[in-house]
């Protein structure tokens, strides 16, 4: 029968490259490290580690076992988690990216409702388009829109957001009102992130490259010009909603409209049993609109 007797003991040796520093991560002597970890080898019938006055190294053998070991030794940190953290209150510090917009204007406020839900939780947000590596940065969760780009993360869909084509009653006055999608090109587009607009037609999603004067990755800056009447936007909808309520944007080629896309959560796998996480993805989920 497998026996766990020795494999802790090894992990700290193969990840700090030494007895000395395992004993210390282990709070434990020197001596038990190394005489665990030989009755390891014994058991085995095979070395592990290569010693020598100056470094302790894997051996091939060593290098496989460790990679089984560590991730042993993480499921059975999980499995605890999960035990131990049922019914414990959240707290300690939640890291949360969000985009710079929709964080501003959807994400923030929620999060504020949530802490003061869990008053020993704290909020570290941090705002950017810039995709964040969640390992690197040490994220919780990231709030991302739209369509995702496949990876080991756990994704829940939040909510949903609508692309609108918009201008003013006065460029359309002007310049006039596309009724299809091949009469985009004898109008200004402002373009954003991307230089392709989506469609759908003939229950197809289809991809349209626009051109225009103007090119930025901000959206409040492409509102200001859409507003400004220099041209037909596409963006989502808590940019532009109380202008067409309001009047002051047209939607154009309302029935190309793509379908609505996703607003998701994305977080770690070793995170999905961690209390906070959990409850925050479920706020998050039950209270942004769509």
């Amino acid at each position: 029968m497998a026996s766990w007797e020795g494999v802790n003991e090894f992990v700290a040796v193969a990840e700090t490259g030494s007895f000395t520093q395992a004993a210390l991560r282990m709070t434990t002597s020197v001596a038990n490290v190394s005489r665990r970890v030989a009755v390891l080898e014994e058991r085995l019938g095979v070395k592990l580690l290569l010693r020598t006055t100056r470094k302790v190294s894997l051996t091939e053998a060593g290098q496989v076992y460790y990679l089984q070991c560590r991730a042993l030794l993480e499921g059975l940190e999980q499995a605890e988690l999960a035990v131990t953290q049922m019914q414990q209150t959240p707290k300690g510090k939640v890291k949360v990216t969000a985009p710079v917009t929709y964080g501003e204007q959807k994400i923030a406020p929620l999060l504020h409702d949530f802490l003061q839900l869990y008053p020993q939780l704290e909020l570290d947000l941090v705002l950017s388009n810039q995709k964040l590596d969640l390992i690197e940065q040490g994220v919780d969760v990231a709030v991302r829109l739209g369509q995702l780009d496949d990876s080991s993360f756990i994704a829940r869909r939040l909510s949903n957001r609508h692309l609108y084509v918009c201008a003013t009653p006065e460029y359309l006055a002007q310049y006039g009102t596309p009724h299809t999608l091949s009469e985009l090109n004898q109008h200004y587009c402002l373009i954003g992130t991307y230089d392709h607009w989506r469609f759908k037609e003939n229950h197809q999603s289809r991809s349209i490259r626009v051109k225009g004067r103007i090119s930025c990755s901000s959206g409040v800056v492409l509102l200001d010009a859409v507003l400004k009447s220099m041209g037909l936007a596409q963006l989502p909808d808590y940019y532009v909603s109380e202008h067409l309520e309001s009047g002051r944007l047209v939607e154009v080629l309302p029935s190309y409209r793509d379908d609505r896309e996703g607003v998701w959560a994305l977080y770690p796998q070793n995170r999905h049993l961690s209390p906070k996480v959990r409850l925050l993805v479920d706020y998050l989920a039950q209270h942004l609109p769509g």
